[in-house]
């Protein structure tokens, strides 16, 4: 039985006066990809974003409900934000690279959390690129500057800086829609190789890459979870006839 690392209950979302998110209880199955889809504007990005606080970040923004991972309420008062967003990794839309080499963005982040021994470092650096299938690309180039990698690998390049601290789980926010079909495959074929070690969360307004990619569906519509399950019965036999509009193309 696949357990849960991520877990709601009646989750809601403001941003100032405007509600987005209503009572959304979604279980997020560990060693796992979860899509979510629905159209723009339903609350995707924001739901994933609570998964880290990263809305914390936006003024006037209010959460009620819960959020547990590994058993434990987020929205603690007492909970260390920093330590879980090192387990709680973020992949965005457009690749964002560090403006500096690739070597320096992968050991940014041990660099934070301590880890100053050289060896390491460039053990953490090879082990990374490794895990995102970028280190035979870029190991005669660790000391070029990132942004004059391809738009590909510079995704691939944040996913290895996200792995470079041994998170958890992975929240991608539509991580291929900057990206042409080439470097798209790379990045779902990626992403079905992390999710042995890894859970997975993934925003995308792409229907095949859902259907291809992810082992659970949550389709979401006007700030509420819809429908919830596994991909394959959200797509061929929806509970919802809302889902089964939007998953035949009839709307979005």
């Amino acid at each position: 039985m696949t357990m849960d690392i991520i877990e709601t209950d009646d989750l809601c979302f403001w941003y100032g006066d405007k509600q987005t998110l209503f009572d959304i209880n979604i279980p997020i199955k560990k060693n796992a990809i979860t899509a979510l889809i629905g159209p723009s504007g339903c609350g995707k990005s924001t739901l994933i974003r609570i998964f880290n606080r990263m809305n914390d970040l936006i003024d006037g923004t209010k959460t009620t409900g819960a959020v547990f991972f590994n058993g434990e309420n987020i929205y603690k008062p007492d909970t260390d934000v920093l330590r879980l967003r090192k387990r709680v990794g973020m992949i965005f839309q457009k690749p964002n690279p560090f403006p500096m080499t690739v070597k320096d963005n992968i050991t940014y982040g041990p660099k934070l959390h301590g880890v100053n021994d050289r060896k390491e470092l460039d053990a953490i650096v090879e082990e990374s690129l490794r895990k995102a299938a970028l280190w035979d690309e870029v190991k005669d180039r660790l000391n070029t500057f990132a942004l004059s990698l391809s738009g590909g690998q510079q995704q691939r390049l944040c996913i290895a800086r996200a792995l470079s601290i041994n998170p958890q789980v992975l929240l991608m926010d539509e991580p291929t829609s900057a990206l042409d079909p080439i470097a798209t495959s790379k990045i779902e074929e990626l992403a079905l190789e992390l999710k042995e070690e890894y859970t997975v969360v993934t925003v995308t307004h792409n229907m095949q890459q859902a259907r291809r990619i992810s082992d659970y569906t949550g389709f979401m519509y006007l700030g509420k979870l819809e429908e919830f399950g596994r991909t394959k019965h959200v797509f061929d036999n929806p509970d919802s006839k809302l889902t089964k509009k939007y998953v035949s193309g009839i709307f979005g």
